[in-house]
């Protein structure tokens, strides 16, 4: 079984200094834990993979291929590959719990 603590995945990215820390990778999938401060630029660009984002804590607002949605604990957001996608407007610390499928290139 392969089973993971957040809390673990945070040090680990805290450490790495990296805002993303990927923590599992299987040719049908990868998932890892996106972390931007309030007020931060998310630099990301699309990606070649469909994408779910599970919010973690945090709030803020996510375009996707512009049209905006505000997220907050508990939000999930589906964005389909090479979909143009910011996360902006971030108001608290924004913990994300990424998934790809399938895995990230």
């Amino acid at each position: 079984m392969d089973a993971f603590d957040l809390s673990d995945i945070e040090r680990q990215r805290r450490e790495a200094g990296e805002l993303y820390q990927e923590f599992l990778r299987v040719p049908s999938m990868s998932a890892g834990l996106y972390v931007l401060e309030a007020g931060a630029e998310d630099p990301q660009s699309p990606h070649q993979q469909d994408e779910i984002y599970y919010v973690v804590s945090g709030r803020a607002t996510i375009a996707v291929a512009g049209e905006d949605r505000r997220v907050e604990p508990g939000s999930v957001v589906f964005v389909a590959a090479r979909v143009e996608h910011r996360f902006h407007s971030i108001d608290e610390r924004l913990e994300l719990l990424v998934l790809f499928a399938p895995a990230e290139t």
